[in-house]
């Protein structure tokens, strides 16, 4: 743990491995990389008793739940991509959450502050991502629903080690969290403060829920009585959710088609809309090799240069088309068609940046409605990546949205704001393809990914937290694993670097530094700020060897057999 905290600091562009990345896990049979060393733990515990990907994904969830309470857990949304070795099979599964029934056009609406509504009742989405894990391991579990809940139970009752990342989380929203009783009743002491690392942490109450789950079901959420307490929790706020119990009871997790296409010689399949960061990995990625990359050389400041101006790119296209297929028309063909990103491509210098990258004209655009300001945002989310001993592979990203959510904590677990994901702004007169309304899900930079080798296997399963921060931190992992050969851990401890507000932002303190005057001389804005994110990584080897790759500014852990 003490390593851990030593490396949060740990730099990353997409070029510039850190010289203080750990030497990647290695096993024969199975691996698991998460956010937590609890719940890397809890999904090895399964897979060694039996079960499969989709079980220790499961209890993965569920112990994350316990010991990263922040990023996700029972009141979240997710999304997956599981791969099935025996039926060669990619399947993508959708969990997210959405708005309820008697949802306004916007948190603003009723002359509402956004002060006051980003962390409010109203905030709360109706959570998803339970339903679509009991959906998946219907399908495809093998070891009893209820079994899966065993190591999350342990550790709520039992109590773990403050971990450092909660720890820093708490530190950073100090004040807004101790003014909480619910939250500051389990992860703060009797002086107020946050109890130190490696203190230890007990929630009886999660226990029970985790439990309720364990033996009903996810009925027990979805419109039982654990429903019946988050609907009355969310009503019983500052400015009261729109959430009711019939949106519990008529939430339905979705299988979609994942979006696949070809990057650097390898099939890369990714997360479809609503996420909005699957379609800005590909298209990055996909621009960033139109426009040499490659010929570019390893760590360059060209290779940086295309790279951030492809991101910047794919940015403006994810803002300006993606939304939730169901409820307005998403050109998903037309943005990774190979004219269309030719086209977009030529406006890719090397050593000039653009004044302004801007959305392009896919072909079926469909109408898309005009653009619109980004929604709210902040390091948050949690990756889980496996590879089980029959060869399933899972990608599994889940979230709060912000961490801690919206401070609202029922049964001692944490209701999502994923309303905030919504576009921010207000005005009816300019619809957008993210706008609220009642049943959308907002789209979401969430992009769990895997890469195919040349026989169809499975050959990188990964993904990441950190909101914004997603698309760019797994297009520059697989640019290090696809382009410049380098391993799992290298490629998730490397600086980030970021162009998501069209101003370049490099990972402060980190070797990406040295980059910053030739950026500048090629017309970027630069500025440093720190970084969270939580980049999980598998890589099959040429042997059958599986080598995890864990992001160091968090607890990570990767760890098989």
């Amino acid at each position: 743990m003490r390593r851990l905290m030593v490396m949060l600091l740990t730099a990353a562009i997409p070029f510039i491995p850190s010289a203080q990345a750990q030497q990647p896990v290695t096993a024969r049979h199975m691996m698991v990389v998460t956010a937590s060393p609890m719940a890397t733990e809890a999904a090895l515990e399964i897979l060694r008793a039996g079960g499969n990907a989709v079980d220790a994904a499961v209890a993965a969830q569920m112990a994350l739940s316990v010991a990263e309470p922040h990023a996700s857990g029972l009141g979240g949304g997710g999304l997956m991509l599981f791969w099935d070795a025996k039926a060669r099979d990619l399947h993508h599964y959708e969990g997210l959450s959405n708005a309820p029934a008697a949802s306004g056009t916007s948190l603003l609406d009723g002359g509402a502050s956004l002060s006051a509504v980003r962390r409010s009742g109203r905030s709360v989405a109706v959570p998803g991502a339970l339903k679509m894990l009991a959906m998946v391991h219907a399908r495809y579990g093998q070891l009893p629903w209820a079994r899966l809940f065993e190591p999350a139970i342990r550790l709520a009752e039992g109590g773990f080690p403050m971990p450092a990342y909660l720890n820093q989380v708490l530190r950073e929203r100090g004040e807004a969290l101790r003014r909480n009783r619910a939250i500051a009743a389990i992860y703060f002491g009797a002086d107020g403060r946050p109890l130190p690392v490696g203190a230890r942490i007990t929630n009886p109450e999660q226990a029970k829920a985790l439990r309720l789950v364990a033996s009903e079901g996810p009925g027990a959420l979805y419109g039982g009585a654990l429903g019946a307490e988050l609907v009355q929790a969310a009503h019983d706020q500052a400015v009261p959710s729109w959430i009711a119990l019939d949106d519990l009871r008529h939430y339905e997790a979705r299988e979609r088609a994942p979006v696949c296409g070809t990057v650097f010689g390898h099939r890369l399949c990714t997360a479809a809309p609503p996420s909005s960061g699957g379609i800005a990995v590909m298209q990055t990625l996909m621009l960033a090799e139109a426009a040499g990359i490659a010929q570019a050389g390893p760590h360059s400041a060209e290779a940086t240069q295309i790279f951030l101006e492809a991101s910047r790119l794919a940015t403006a296209d994810r803002r300006r088309w993606i939304g939730d297929p169901d409820m307005v028309n998403v050109p998903i063909s037309g943005l990774i068609d190979s004219g269309y990103i030719a086209r977009r491509a030529r406006l890719i210098s090397p050593e000039h940046a653009m004044e302004r990258a801007p959305s392009g004209q896919p072909a079926e655009q469909h109408g898309a409605l005009p653009p619109d300001a980004p929604p709210l945002s902040e390091s948050a989310t949690s990756q889980v990546s496996i590879i089980d001993q029959a060869g399933n592979a899972i990608a599994f990203t889940t979230t709060n949205n912000l961490n801690f959510g919206s401070d609202v904590m029922v049964s001692g677990f944490v209701l999502n704001n994923a309303m905030t994901n919504f576009s921010a702004s207000g005005s009816a007169s300019a619809p957008a393809q993210n706008r609220m309304a009642p049943g959308k899900r907002p789209a979401t930079t969430m992009s769990p990914s895997i890469v195919f080798d040349s026989r169809g296997e499975p050959e990188l399963v990964l993904g990441a937290g950190g909101a914004a921060w997603i698309p760019d931190a797994v297009a520059a992992a697989l640019v290090e694993l696809l382009v410049n050969k380098g391993d799992a851990q290298s490629a998730t401890a490397q600086p980030r670097l970021g162009a998501e507000t069209g101003q370049v932002v490099i990972e402060q303190g980190s070797a990406a530094a040295a980059l910053i005057p030739a950026l500048e001389a090629k017309g970027q804005k630069v500025e440093q700020q720190p970084v969270s994110t939580g980049l999980q990584i598998i890589r099959r080897l040429p042997d059958g060897r599986l080598e995890g790759g864990a992001d160091p500014r968090r607890d990570s852990v990767a760890k098989g057999d």
